[in-house]
């Protein structure tokens, strides 16, 4: 078991994932430790640390797969478990599954009796670099994505690569999509070794020296702005227009992953990049080539420029009605708060929906 370097939340990298967990566990009574999983990761994944001291069926609160049960109906599935299973304050969540159960059992967790702690074990890589660490929790309202939540960092957060080996190709593309983002936001070196790997047909070893990477590059943001009040919104990259992408699938009742929605996001914000700050329209290009030919097309009309534009009004950081924006100056340098007028937001629309032709 190794610990990174980590200061806001506390990482641990597994090298047998029930022993470790059976060592992190040891200082919680039995009969207050319950874990939330989902269908698919119950089934895949709890039999791994099923014979954990401490970890009892009886006490696995199952929930449904996929982002459309991260709703307050869940929500109130797991709070009535925990109450009619004699939880307390002193009680320990254990949250197993990807991003969904991440965030949703990192939420339940902290409204529980004012708060109880929880440890995230991700087992898919989006959740590993990004829904399992920096302490957002949250669930989705009324059609947008994390519109209720809360800041509660875990207590760990146990990350297993050998989980990622039995993931499909597109739950690994759709982690992948942070790590670009975070690359993105590292500078020009890690940029292009992140580019340069083969997501497709992954070196597993070196997949998780990138994840370790990544997961230090989010945890700067997070130490340096713990409640998202300044230059922690870096990590917001691709995601005001990637949101919005995510709504309107899910309109259409064909979601995408959310790290699909990202990929596809980071294209028109970085052209907002070059639009507003000169960002390098080169990269740009090579970007939006990158995203059509790994990640595919997302198709949309000028028709639904009404809707997307809307939906990002929804935007957590925005002030006043204006939409603000993360984008770079150049990789490596990020601006926060960029306000952009409608016309922008729609000729980068467009610019993507061009280059996807």
């Amino acid at each position: 078991m190794q610990e990174l370097n980590t200061k806001e939340t506390s990482v641990v990298l597994a090298d047998n994932l029930a022993n470790d967990l059976a060592q992190l566990l040891e200082s919680y009574k039995s009969e207050k430790i319950f874990v939330l999983t989902d269908d698919n990761t119950f089934q895949l994944c709890f039999p791994l640390i099923a014979k954990v001291p401490g970890i009892n069926p009886e006490r696995v609160i199952v929930i449904g797969a996929s982002d459309v049960h991260k709703n307050t109906d869940t929500l109130i599935k797991v709070w009535a478990f925990l109450v009619e299973n004699g939880a307390d304050r002193h009680s320990l969540l254990i949250n197993l599954g990807g991003g969904m159960p991440c965030d949703l059992g990192g939420f339940a967790a902290a409204t529980f009796k004012r708060g109880i702690p929880f440890i995230n074990i991700p087992t898919t890589l989006l959740a590993q670099v990004d829904a399992s660490v920096g302490g957002k929790t949250g669930i989705n309202f009324k059609g947008f994505k994390n519109e209720i939540g809360s800041f509660k960092q875990a207590e760990k957060v146990l990350l297993d690569t050998s989980l990622l080996q039995s993931l499909d190709g597109d739950n690994l593309l759709s982690g992948f999509a942070e790590m670009i983002k975070h690359a993105f936001l590292k500078g020009p070196g890690m940029l292009n070794r992140t580019l340069d790997f083969n997501i497709l047909n992954p070196d597993m070893k070196a997949l998780g020296q990138l994840v370790a990477e990544s997961v230090l590059i989010k945890d700067y943001y997070v130490t340096a702005d713990p409640f998202e009040k300044n230059i922690r919104k870096a990590l917001n990259l691709g995601h005001t227009v990637g949101h919005a992408f995510e709504s309107l699938a899910l309109k259409r009742h064909q979601p995408v992953l959310h790290g699909f929605a990202v990929a596809y996001g980071m294209v028109p914000e970085l052209y907002l990049a070059h639009l507003k700050l000169g960002f390098d329209m080169d990269i740009v290009s090579r970007y939006a080539q990158y995203v059509h030919s790994v990640y595919g097309a997302f198709h949309y009309t000028e028709s639904d420029y009404d809707y997307l534009y809307e939906t990002m009004t929804h935007d957590k950081k925005n002030r006043s009605g204006r939409i603000n924006f993360t984008l770079l100056k150049q990789p490596g340098e990020v601006a926060i708060n960029i306000h952009c007028e409608r016309n922008e937001v729609e000729t980068a629309l467009e610019f993507f929906r061009s280059s996807q032709k």
